[in-house]
């Protein structure tokens, strides 16, 4: 946590109800968690960052650990919403879209616009083509920053099992930039 002060005081601050250490936590890992939620598919990221972070605040006077730990915590809080979710939409229609609703949002830079929706879009077709625990497993380790060990807490499986995930995961992502081209791949100009 970039606080200045060390984890362990960072906690207990929390755990006693100090509004700045929650502030802390929050600022330092809803971003994270929001980012795993969005390219999941959720229909409302945001609120389910909410949710997972009213859980992380209800809970905290009974967590121990260290900062390791909480990480793992709060997307295990983070993953489970996710579920929760997923079967909430799968019981319920979704209603469509309406374009028109877009029409009173005005952009900044037209440019800087296109290219934000460019790198969203890539982001999102990409990982829209890993099955589900495959995309949980690479955007658990990449965007939650989680240890193997870790991820498979999160989701209920063995390392072995997350470990395969990644590695065909990955093997997937790889085989799709290398496919569309250095062009659209900002990193086939590093392995030059």
């Amino acid at each position: 946590m970039r606080t200045g002060l060390p984890f362990d005081d960072l906690l207990a601050a929390a755990q006693a109800g100090a509004a700045w250490a929650f502030e802390t936590l929050y600022r330092d890992l809803s971003p994270v968690v929001t980012g795993y939620l969005r390219l999941h598919g959720a229909a409302e990221p945001d609120d389910l960052a909410s949710e997972t972070f009213l859980g992380v605040f209800t809970g905290l006077a009974g967590f121990r650990g260290d900062e390791d730990a909480l990480r793992a915590w709060v997307f295990t809080i983070a993953h489970c919403r996710l579920v929760d979710d997923w079967r909430r939409r799968s019981r319920r229609p979704q209603a469509a879209a309406d374009d028109r609703d877009l029409a009173g949002y005005v952009g900044g830079d037209v440019e800087d616009d296109a290219f934000t929706r460019l790198d969203a879009e890539s982001v999102h077709r990409i990982c829209g083509l890993l099955p589900d625990d495959q995309r949980a497993v690479v955007l658990l380790r990449v965007l939650g920053d989680l240890t193997v060990e870790q991820v498979a807490q999160v989701m209920g499986r063995s390392v072995a099992s997350v470990k395969a995930l990644q590695r065909r995961g990955l093997r997937t992502l790889r085989a799709e930039l290398e496919r569309v081209g250095p062009a659209a791949n900002p990193f086939a100009l590093a392995r030059r």
